[in-house]
């Protein structure tokens, strides 16, 4: 990996969102506010992009305390005991023109699992104001939380369950360049 290609992910300007489905009629919004990583980025070669990322479980926000609170509890993310939801890539393919497949293992509460990360980008280079080079992307992909051990639930009296299976998720990336 040559240092000329490393790219951190700028938080303060990143998001790593998700939505499920409440009650089987709502979508429910929420993000991680704090997460990390680095990326391994070259145009001339896309297929050799690394990635490695790193998300606070206690850093989630639904715009509601009580749900937040019962999502870091063990009965979902346990964030005690697991702190980080990860990432890291193993292979990159190109789809388009603008659009890469990045396959790699996820890791939530302590379960790995395979996913593919459909990425729009990274845009084009740009030189912010304060001379950083940026670029971005928009990467996303649906899990079922219960292949990673996020099990708990509530049947609905009229039937149903409380919290769907399946969790959209999109992640926004600002990426600084290391000089």
């Amino acid at each position: 990996m040559s240092e000329s290609n490393q790219w951190l992910i700028d938080a303060s300007h990143s998001n790593a969102g998700f939505t499920v489905k409440h009650m089987m009629i709502t979508n429910v919004r929420g993000e991680f506010t704090k997460l990390e990583g680095k990326v391994s980025w070259d145009p001339a070669k896309p297929e050799a992009t690394q990635v490695e990322a790193s998300i606070d479980v206690a850093s989630i926000n639904t715009r509601e305390e009580k749900r937040d609170g019962h999502l870091k509890s063990p009965d979902f993310f346990d964030a005690e005991q697991f702190p980080k939801i990860t990432f890291k890539s193993k292979s990159t393919k190109r789809k388009g023109s603008d659009e890469l497949a990045v396959t790699g293992d996820l890791t939530i509460r302590g379960v790995s699992k395979e996913v593919v990360l459909e990425v729009e980008g990274p845009s084009a280079a740009s030189t912010d104001p304060f001379g950083n080079v940026r670029i971005g992307a928009t990467a996303t992909t649906k899990i079922k939380r219960e292949d990673f051990g996020l099990t708990w639930n509530a049947a609905l009296e009229a039937g149903g369950v409380l919290v769907g299976n399946e969790v959209k998720i999109t992640i926004d990336i600002s990426l600084i360049k290391q000089k």
